[in-house]
């Protein structure tokens, strides 16, 4: 099957970038998901695998569900090492930008980012990228970013010499940004991914009860509250929506992650078309984040936008509201309403 998804003067600029590179760093977004996290973990592993040490740097904490994978202990958090951090940029001379679309989503990191003078390469599958990259690798119609760097390995004829220590991340992103393979994710090269990794003898099995299988006692309580006290159903809309204090929050000893997959559950709801999830933010005053999830053609990608000052993709997307929780409500029946038709369809 070909898999390619570069071009021959692609490849050749990747290649040079990387032979004639001696401080590459790896970077993805704030607040790291399985995506973000896994693709720079195999990215890096890959370029380990040709004689590279690249160093990744994320903006902030990633989910704890996720730090089991392997070599999660070499990531660099900018939050705690920001004069490191700086420095490292300032003598790069090559810059991977994995997993978003524009400098804003890597938050406090953008300045250090945007005003190194290294080269930077972008690798994701978000709409309308404007990274200022010499080299942009964006395909949004693919399931997740790394699906692209097990397609840009592969034609970059690296896989075979890799192990299970590029399989594990590379699997769980694609997983993970497709919900478990639940969404954007019907295209048969997906499949034909997932058996190559199996050959690196991975435990998919395993690798979905570490994501799936691994949150505390407070989070399960955190969910019932959620579902049984907090969701609002709009059986006319085919609607669903939460919201979940800051102070609901701490009552369930939130963790980075707890909120991970919340949204998906209302979608179990027969005919629901459409779930959102509203949470304040446990450091900053007035930040509400919102995510979207829907179903067959519904856009919540085009709502995101509209309504909520984000994007995404056409099933599953986010954005923030600046203001309260009341507001943010608001904004949530105001946005149901501008859609009644498409949901009701």
């Amino acid at each position: 099957m070909n898999i390619d998804i570069l071009t021959s003067d692609q490849v050749a600029q990747l290649s040079h970038l990387i032979s004639d590179a001696k401080n590459i760093i790896i970077t993805c977004h704030k607040s790291p998901d399985g995506d973000a996290i896994g693709s720079t973990l195999g990215w890096a592993e890959y370029l380990r695998s040709i004689g590279k040490e690249p160093t990744i740097i994320v903006p902030d904490q990633y989910p704890d569900f996720l730090s089991w994978i392997p070599n999660t202990e070499k990531i660099v958090r900018y939050d705690k090492h920001p004069e490191k951090c700086d420095m490292l940029f300032k003598i790069a001379d090559l810059v991977f930008c994995l997993d978003y679309n524009t400098t804003s989503r890597v938050d406090e990191m953008e300045k250090a980012l945007v005003s190194s003078t290294a080269p930077k390469v972008l690798i994701d599958h978000h709409l309308d990228p404007d990274v200022p990259a010499v080299l942009t690798i964006s395909h949004p119609d693919l399931s997740s970013t790394c699906e692209l760097v097990f397609r840009i390995v592969w034609q970059l004829d690296g896989f075979n010499r890799l192990s299970k220590q590029f399989a594990i991340p590379i699997y769980c992103g694609m997983m993970t940004d497709t919900g478990g393979f639940l969404y954007n994710s019907t295209r048969s090269e997906i499949y034909f991914i997932i058996g190559e990794l199996l050959t690196k003898h991975i435990d998919k099995d395993k690798i979905y009860r570490n994501v799936y299988h691994n949150y505390s006692e407070s989070r399960i309580r955190l969910m019932g509250f959620v579902m049984y006290e907090k969701l609002v159903y709009l059986p006319e809309s085919h609607a669903a929506y939460y919201s979940l204090t800051r102070q609901e929050q701490k009552r369930f000893h939130f963790i980075k992650g707890d909120a991970e997959g919340l949204v998906n559950i209302p979608q179990q709801i027969k005919g629901l078309k459409l779930s959102i999830s509203l949470r304040e933010d446990t450091d900053k005053p007035n930040i509400v984040w919102v995510s979207l999830r829907s179903v067959d053609d519904f856009p919540c990608n085009k709502m995101a936008e509209e309504f909520f000052n984000g994007g995404g993709h056409l099933n599953a997307s986010g954005g923030r509201i600046n203001g309260t929780m009341e507001e943010a409500i608001a904004t949530v029946n105001r946005a149901i309403e501008a859609y009644d038709t498409l949901l009701k369809k």
